[in-house]
Parts: C-alpha cells; sequence; structure tokens
C-alpha cells in the first residue's frame, strides 16, 4: 500500500481542526495519527485475529488476551500454529467460544486460501468486506478495523464502535450518548479522512495501545 507520508497527515489533521474546532484540545495533546503511515509486518491473518479478539473489548483488556495467545501460539499469530489449538485452549487465554470459532473459520479460510488476501491491496472497501463477512464471526467491525489498521484506509467511518462514540461526546461535551446513525450523518463532512477522525476519537477515550 502507499503509505500516508508526515506532511500529508498533517495537512489532514489541519482541516479536521478548521472543520470541527472541538478536537483541537486532542490534536494538541495526542501523536500526529498514524492510520496509513506505518508500513506493518504483520500478516492479513494477524491483524483479523487481532480485531477478533478485540470485539467489544476495551483496548487494555483486548491487548491482555492477544498477549496470551500469542505466548499459547509459540510467539506468532500464524494459520499454522493456531489451528494446532483447541477451542478449549483458547478460552483458557479468555477468548470466548464464539471468537474461538470465529478464529477457527478464518484459520481454515486462510490455509485453504479461499480468502484472496493477496488481492485486497487493489480491491474497493466494499469489495474486501464483503469477502470478509462471508467467515462467521467476522462482521462490519472488524473490517472496519482492518481496513483502517492494516491496510490503511483512511475513508472509514466506524460509528458502530462505542468508544469512538464515547470519544465524540467527550469531545463535543455532549450530554446524551449519540446515536450510531446520528454520528454517521454528522460524519459525511470528514468525507475522505473519517478514519482520522476516528482515531482521535479513540485517543480521547482509550489513550495508547498496542493496536496503533
Amino acid at each position: 500500500m502507499a503509505l500516508t507520508t508526515e506532511s500529508e497527515m498533517k495537512k489532514i489533521v489541519r482541516q479536521l481542526a478548521k472543520d470541527d474546532k472541538k478536537f483541537i484540545p486532542i490534536i494538541d495533546a495526542a501523536p500526529l495519527c498514524t492510520i496509513g503511515r506505518k508500513r506493518t509486518t504483520r500478516s492479513h491473518y494477524e491483524v483479523l485475529v487481532t480485531s477478533i479478539i478485540s470485539q467489544q473489548l476495551a483496548v487494555k483488556a483486548a491487548d491482555t488476551i492477544r498477549a496470551r495467545l500469542v505466548d499459547l501460539a509459540g510467539g506468532k499469530l500464524a494459520p499454522d500454529s493456531i489451528v494446532q489449538l483447541s477451542a478449549a485452549q483458547l478460552r483458557e487465554v479468555g477468548v470466548s467460544g464464539a471468537k474461538a470459532r470465529a478464529i477457527a473459520e478464518l484459520t481454515e479460510a486462510t490455509l485453504s486460501e479461499r480468502i484472496h488476501f493477496h488481492k485486497f491491496a487493489r480491491m474497493h472497501n466494499h469489495d474486501i468486506a464483503s469477502e470478509l463477512t462471508q467467515l462467521w464471526g467476522i462482521g462490519r467491525w472488524t473490517v472496519e478495523m482492518f481496513l483502517m489498521f492494516h491496510l490503511g484506509r483512511l475513508d472509514i467511518w466506524p460509528v458502530g464502535d462505542l468508544a469512538v462514540r464515547r470519544g465524540w461526546e467527550k469531545l463535543h461535551k455532549l450530554k446524551e450518548e449519540i446515536e450510531p446513525k446520528k454520528l454517521d450523518v454528522i460524519g459525511k463532512k470528514f468525507d475522505g479522512y473519517q478514519s482520522v477522525v476516528a482515531w482521535y476519537c479513540w485517543r480521547a477515550t482509550e489513550g495508547d495501545s498496542s493496536s496503533w
């Protein structure tokens, strides 16, 4: 993938501050957004397993479970290692039964090459989503995290993520919870760089994480 340069990201962040001044404090306090700026050495498979683990969990809890699974798998989240682990072993390190099933199906699809990972760099977001969501346990949120943090796509708006909504509420000092549908509409004014907006919403609530 083509990386987003530091100067390009700074330009995007300046635009965000111009479009919504409520983001200025977190922009000043946090590092420059890293989405699309780091060339990852992690495989598509490893990133998807991490996203499955992270579903509906706080960042720190997800990081802890992932670290335990890495140790259990011999130091690396690879399909040929994970396939040797039982669902019971996965549950022992904190992976739920449903997530264990999702990881097992992803592992089988990877080993059988049912998922065409080698084509992803040239595919549109919706085409990647269509392919991945055919697998049990992989839904919109998991695909969004994959597109943002692994493929570096800047135009993802994950309004279904609770921490994104809490961050938005915190930055805008809202007294009531914002509905995903309402935030989805608001996000249209950030067209093309919604991922960056989401990243700063996360920083406002979750702080730092090994996930990014």
